[in-house]
């Protein structure tokens, strides 16, 4: 690398750098934090110097590999971070913003110069990064980079594939280079890449490039690209296995932004995907129920393996990878437009038999391991086809139950029936994957289906039954009430013996089938039933009298969270078991007290809770006082970081007992309403990830989310607990009215405050609930006045006025329905704010819905789900909008009487005539008539329907 440039920075700058940068990379914490102390005050005084240094000496010859790649990491984070000593006013600037047009050309030169000359790859890689962030950034800044556009295209042609692999890694990176450019020339180029023949890595980076110009192109400019689509796709079927997963995951983007590109190529994608995700065994004819797996003699599926040479480990690692990535690939294409991949016979059931394929690749050596292991720390689970049930039930929910089912209950009754354990599971796992996405249409087979589980229940292998366990109750809960209404005797019949197995694994597993059962059960269901659950759902509580096999913890967990629910569903009848679970309860809350017991405690503080709830506040007061003192000594001892859930679980468990003893609760508000204020005034904890590099992949308790084109880590543990602290509120003044007065003010304050909260919708839903029911506490005890619920009524409009999200604005108009509503009246200045909110809703959704119908009949059917969903969800807020507007009018003070001739008696003038009056300005107000216009412009698709039909029609 021989750069033939003048010195541009002092030597002795370039000196004390080297040793900087050494010191950075060294293992000793204080060598490197000194040494990062050292570029701040460097870079904070003299930034063009030190990073201009630092630039050079990132593309000196004389400088290591290693070194150079960390130098052009360094200098990509340094130039777009905060500027060291900035105001609060100027927090948006970063180092690249105080350097000098000089000095950014030299930069800018001496990079460019690096892409020519960097022998080595991965450096040279390095360079792109940050040549393109500083291309991406400098463009935002209104500064183009004309040398490095015209660099970039003359190193497509060029000679050496490594220079041609960068310049479209340079397009990949910063697309806007091309964007404004002659379409035809651009495809030209990009095609010329993908058809390199001397390198796969060109065609790799011609592709990614592709998907990078095509991603954000409007219609208009995708409508003239769409010849490029043939020779990105002419990229696929003659690459290796170790080369088409990259290819794979690269177009996933595309398969998102713009799914409507592979429409014309569904067909030649379905010649060439099936044989990369079904497995090579299975590729005989058409499945039947009595042979769902056909083939040759020697058939097997899924394959076995044949016990080669370590090779064959490598090979069958490449064609796993080859099979998730075309299997995410065909996914994510189903959900981006499940109308257009329906249309196209095979691609459902190639995608279906890819998935059960690879459900049934568990391992027979692994039995011991997991009837031994805690569900919460399996080893086992690390080897689970997870993927596959994944995307199983991601395709069942994007194209539904009409395309799914027929194509897996294809297979399905024939694995349920082989002799292969493997597949019996499978077959299971598959019932429960698809069950979400499939209800509508599987309730009308549901007796058949539930025929060909429950069998499995005394299936001899113990995975099985646990398959069998899993699929009843997910059933139970994507088919919730029908289900338990139906079939209740043969689902107990099943499960309630299975409580009595001998595996830990298989019992503690139909108890949490239960749980899904009796959330949708009715009471008269279960009780018939209740007495032989209750009794073995204490043998496993209690470890054995005999001390022969002591109970297994997470059994005993999930045994106390099922008494909870069992108890909720059975209410008031569940007062004969009381005595003999809550002294247990009260125990486990009084001696566990060590670290492995805290999920334990939590689950019995529950248990309690709901106990007390269902059989009232006559039979659980006389252990009303232990209980309480017992919670009060959980919330004040010492905070353990490591017991994540003793918060969660000590403010749900306080509002139960608020809903067990009613108004007697009252005492004890100073105790749980500190806390439950810290909870919902908690800030939300963000990350900002300046550089991609740094975004974990994943991270417990944190969601990683896109906001203003940066990634965002947000802890969700803190929002998840603020929420659970307002929905804790409501309870607490809808369970004491007038009582709740003393907190009245401090409630309202927070409310207010989060009814702004975007990163989470339930603070926000809850916020809004709870709002009207403070106004009826205060109206109750005459705590709050006509001034003050002015303030919140015009806040909510005001929220309203700028509220872009349709499900959220039919909450809002409902909650300023309800606050008008509890306080009986509404000021002149108030409803003219609550209009005024309305007016601007109107316009905006008349906009919307004004814009949707310019789209052609095609368009529209190929977004038919998601139209009919968001226009259903914007007729919501139209109604909750025409709801306010009549209580408004009905808030208003009656209109004088008129004036009566001589001969009319006074007595017909009564208030009913001023009801019909006030009625009547209602019924004919102009934004009621302007509701019914916005309603009108609807395109008129139904219903919205998860398997894309409009409610009620075939």
């Amino acid at each position: 690398m021989n750069m033939n440039l003048d010195p541009l920075v002092p030597p002795d700058v370039t000196v004390e750098l080297t040793q900087i940068l050494s010191n950075l990379v060294l293992g000793d914490n204080e060598i490197r934090s000194n040494a990062e102390a050292v570029v701040d005050e460097r870079l904070a005084h003299r930034p063009d110097v030190y990073l201009l240094a630092l630039t050079q000496f990132a593309t000196r010859p004389d400088t290591v590999e290693v070194m150079r790649s960390f130098s052009l990491v360094l200098l990509r984070r340094l130039l777009f971070r905060a500027s060291p000593g900035t105001s609060a006013k100027s927090a948006r600037l970063t180092l690249y913003d105080r350097l000098s047009a000089q000095t950014l050309t030299a930069i800018e030169r001496i990079l460019l110069h690096s892409l020519l000359h960097e022998p080595i790859d991965s450096v040279r890689r390095k360079a792109v990064d940050t040549i393109c962030d500083l291309a991406n950034n400098s463009m935002e800044r209104g500064r183009p980079w004309h040398a490095l556009q015209a660099q970039a295209f003359a190193m497509c042609k060029g000679a050496d594939p490594s220079t041609r692999e960068s310049a479209f890694r340079i397009f990949a990176g910063c697309p806007n280079l091309v964007m404004d450019l002659q379409t035809d020339a651009v495809l030209r180029v990009l095609q010329e890449g993908l058809q390199d023949r001397q390198s796969v890595e060109v065609r790799l980076a011609a592709l990614r490039a592709s998907v990078s110009y095509l991603t954000p192109s409007d219609q208009h400019q995708v409508a003239h690209s769409l010849s490029l689509m043939y020779p990105m796709l002419d990229t696929l079927p003659s690459l290796s296995h170790a080369h088409l997963p990259k290819f794979l995951i690269t177009f996933t983007p595309l398969t998102t932004s713009h799914p409507q590109l592979f429409a014309p190529h569904l067909h030649a994608l379905l010649s060439f995907l099936p044989a990369l995700i079904i497995p090579s065994a299975d590729s005989g004819p058409t499945p039947t129920v009595a042979r769902p797996f056909p083939g040759t003699q020697s058939f097997t599926f899924p394959p076995t393996p044949n016990g080669g040479p370590a090779d064959d480990d490598e090979l069958d690692e490449e064609a796993e990878e080859v099979r998730k990535a075309a299997l995410e690939f065909m996914i994510s294409l189903s959900e981006a437009k499940p109308a257009m991949v329906r249309r196209v016979d095979g691609w459902v059931s190639a995608v279906v038999r890819g998935c059960l394929g690879g459900m049934g690749e568990l391992r027979d050596d692994e039995l011991s391991t997991w009837l031994d292991a805690d569900p919460a720390e399996d080893p086992t689970d690390d080897t689970y086809p997870h993927v596959y049930e994944q995307s199983l039930d991601r395709l069942a929910c994007a194209v539904g139950g009409k395309a799914v089912l027929p194509a897996a209950f294809q297979h399905i009754p024939g694995m349920l029936a082989s002799h292969d354990w493997k597949l019996r599971h499978a077959g299971l796992m598959a019932i429960a994957s698809v069950a979400e996405g499939t209800s509508k249409v599987m309730q009308n087979e549901l007796g058949k289906v539930v025929d060909l589980i429950t069998p499995l229940f005394r299936d001899p292998y113990p995975r099985v039954r646990y398959a069998a366990c899993q699929c009843i109750g997910q059933l139970c809960t994507d088919l919730e009430e029908i289900i338990q209404a139906q079939y209740h005797q043969q689902i107990f019949a099943a499960l309630i013996p299975t409580l009595e197995v001998p595996e830990p694994r298989v019992h503690a597993h139909a108890a949490a089938a239960l749980i899904n059962f009796c959330e949708g059960v009715e009471r008269d269901t279960l009780l018939p039933y209740l007495d032989p659950i209750v009794e073995r759902l204490l043998k496993l509580l209690n470890p054995a009298q005999d001390g022969s096999r002591p109970t297994k913890r997470y059994v005993q967990e999930q045994a106390v969270t099922t008494l909870a629910m069992v108890a909720d569903a059975s209410e008031t009848t569940f007062a004969k078991h009381y005595s003999s679970i809550m002294p247990l309860l009260l125990n486990v809350l009084r001696n566990a007290n060590s670290f492995e017991y805290r999920k334990l405690r939590a689950k019995a503080m529950e248990c309690a809770g709901l106990i007390a709830i269902a059989v009232g506040r006559d039979v659980f007061r006389a252990d009303a006082g232990a209980f309480v003192e017992l919670l009060i000594r959980i919330q004040n001892s010492p905070i353990d970081p490591g017991d994540t859930m003793l918060p969660h679980y000590l403010i749900a468990t306080w509002a139960k007992v608020c809903q067990a003893m009613g108004p007697e609760f009252e005492p004890y508000l100073p105790v749980v309403m500190p806390p439950l204020f810290r909870a919902a005034n908690a800030k939300a904890d963000v990350s900002v990830y300046e550089d991609e590099e740094d975004v974990p992949e994943s991270k417990e308790g944190w969601d990683i989310i896109e906001m203003d084109g940066q990634q965002v880590g947000i802890r969700t543990s803190a929002i998840d607990e603020k929420c659970q602290a307002f929905e804790t509120l409501v309870i607490y003044c809808s369970t004491l009215g007038a009582r709740f007065a003393p907190y009245l003010q401090q409630s309202l304050e927070v409310v207010l405050q989060s009814l702004r909260f975007v990163l989470h919708d339930g603070v926000r839903e809850a916020c809004a609930i709870v709002l009207p029911m403070l106004i009826s506490c205060g109206k109750a005890s005459n705590t709050i006045d006509g001034e003050m619920v002015t303030n919140v009524v015009q806040h909510v409009a005001s929220v309203i006025s700028q509220e872009t999200e349709s499900t959220f604005l039919a909450s809002l108009f409902k909650c300023a329905t309800d606050c008008v509503r509890a306080w009986g009246e509404v000021k002149a200045e108030t409803r003219v704010g609550l209009e005024n909110a309305a007016k601007h809703q109107l316009q905006a959704l008349a906009d919307r819905r004004k814009a949707r119908g310019t789209r052609t009949a095609a368009e529209i059917e190929e977004d038919r789900e998601d139209l009919a969903l968001l226009e259903e969800m914007e007729d919501f807020a139209l109604e909750e909008m025409a709801k306010m507007l009549v209580a408004l009018f009905e808030a208003l003070p009656p209109p004088p009487p008129p004036a009566l001739p001589p001969s009319a008696s006074p007595v017909n003038n009564n208030n009913s005539n001023n009801n019909n009056n006030n009625n009547h300005h209602a019924v004919h107000h102009p934004l009621l008539i302007a509701i019914s216009s916005v309603r009108d412009l609807g395109l008129g698709l139904g219903a919205w329907d998860s398997d894309g039909d409009a409610a009620g029609e075939e």
